[in-house]
């Protein structure tokens, strides 16, 4: 059997043992992840199954043939997926079984405390939350977690200095803080997380990966979770005369969400400084008070969802300097949301040169190396690291373009300087370079022009 290693070239081959020899008395699976009870220096690993939409497999059988799985392969270095197994119970049930959010270190996981999470996919895709029975246009959008339009968008984002860790730890910590039954009077926290930066940078799409994370990372205590995206333009635009009970009737609405208490809830509300910069507007008498009125709502609104145990309000913005105080003292967590560094974009083209060479775009498939394998190898060019270093050049002349940009930007390439059903790597990157190049001035000329 062969099993991938996410962002390597590693292939081990394992042979094939039976579940009763595999299972080990000090491999261990917490339902709960913080610390093992027979070890408190065992580090905590995440193990993510996904079942198959069909599978009627019990949740234990499952649990049980994984273990076996990951006591074959005890060994691993950084985030490890299988997607194909040898193993008739695992290939009929299962869609892929991936340890991730690790450290880029070797691992015995016989030796560390085991976090399985099960899940399956919703895909019934969004649908609307209307306030009006006879109501056009909806309130919001809503969809049903972990959702298969969200699959796979954690893995996409690229950041740095553990910001993806970071908000998981925040939310992590939020439940930990309710179920300990804190005075929220004493030790004061909002469940409001802002994300804030340049547009283009992922921050909304962080927030529906943030919810699709931890509506898996949570499965043990939640059965599923609700996502609610809120569009903050359209409550000005179409709720101009009754803004303020029309909000509160959207609110109603989320709260019989967060009344079933099996359910994770997050509300999203995209672009929030345009709830903010109305109130500036309407103080300075260019806005009627109707405008004050839709903020005071919000805004009382999310000071009464918050006593709930099982809701996170996630929030962004392009445009900081017009929030004003009232709001941003109610976020915990004020994360910015920046341009992707040179290897952060290195690591973004790779995902994307990975994704053409599997649809075989790009071909013959060509390994190319991690920076961390570059880093290794001192930079050195040779047959083996020649076209990596020449993608390394690529992120780095990219640097400055926004994350939108970049993931277009393999689409561009093929569309604009490529033009053939199919392409080798080594001209698939001039083509790229020619994009990049393409990017940088249109994005001077816009800036000129202005």
């Amino acid at each position: 059997m062969y099993f991938q290693v996410k962002g390597s070239s590693i292939r081990a081959e394992f042979n094939l043992f039976e579940v009763e020899d595999c299972m080990q008395p000090n491999m261990e699976v917490v339902e709960d992840v913080k610390l093992c009870p027979n070890n408190s220096d065992a580090v905590t690993v995440h193990v993510e199954v996904l079942v198959k939409a069909h599978s009627t497999a019990k949740r234990e059988d499952v649990k049980v043939h994984v273990l076996a799985l990951l006591n074959r392969h005890r060994m691993v270095f950084g985030d490890y997926k299988w997607v194909e197994f040898d193993e008739d119970f695992l290939a009929k049930h299962v869609e892929s079984v991936a340890i991730v959010d690790t450290e880029r270190q070797p691992l015995d996981l016989q030796s560390c405390c085991l976090s399985i999470h099960i899940f399956t996919l919703y895909d019934d895709g969004v649908s609307t939350l209307n306030l009006e029975e006879d109501e056009d246009l909806s309130a919001a959008n809503h969809w049903l977690l972990p959702a298969a339009e969200f699959h796979g968008i954690w893995e996409s984002l690229v950041y740095e200095n553990g910001v993806k860790k970071q908000l998981l730890d925040y939310v992590s910590t939020t439940i930990f803080f309710s179920d300990k039954n804190v005075d929220s009077n004493l030790i004061s926290w909002n469940r409001v997380v802002l994300l804030h930066g340049p547009p283009g940078t992922g921050k909304t799409s962080l927030c529906k990966a943030l919810a699709q994370k931890l509506s898996i990372r949570l499965s043990n205590r939640y059965a599923y979770g609700q996502f609610v995206e809120i569009n903050s333009h359209s409550l000005f635009s179409k709720w101009f005369s009754e803004s303020g009970k029309l909000v509160t009737k959207m609110f109603q609405k989320i709260q019989q969400l967060i009344d079933d208490k099996e359910a994770l809830v997050f509300v999203l509300i995209d672009e929030v400084e345009s709830l903010t910069a109305a109130r500036n507007a309407a103080k300075a008498g260019t806005e009627p008070s109707d405008a004050i009125r839709v903020v005071n709502a919000v805004l009382t609104q999310l000071d009464q969802i918050k006593r709930h145990p099982n809701v996170v309000i996630l929030t962004t913005s392009n445009v900081t300097e017009k929030i004003d105080l009232a709001f941003v003292d109610r976020a915990d967590i004020k994360q910015y949301i920046g341009p992707p560094s040179a290897e952060a974009i290195f690591n973004i083209y790779l995902s994307c040169l990975g994704e053409l060479m599997k649809c075989q775009i790009i071909y013959p498939r060509h390994q190319l190396l991690t920076m961390l394998e570059l880093e290794t190898m001192g930079f050195q060019e040779n047959n083996v690291s020649e076209l990596s270093l020449i993608l390394r050049d690529i992120a780095a002349k990219s640097k400055g373009l926004s994350g939108r940009a970049l993931r277009k930007l393999p689409f561009l390439a093929h569309a604009l300087f490529v033009k053939t059903p199919t392409v080798t790597l080594e001209r698939f990157l001039e083509a790229m370079d020619q994009a990049v190049n393409k990017q940088i001035e249109e994005k001077a000329n816009l800036v000129n022009s202005v």
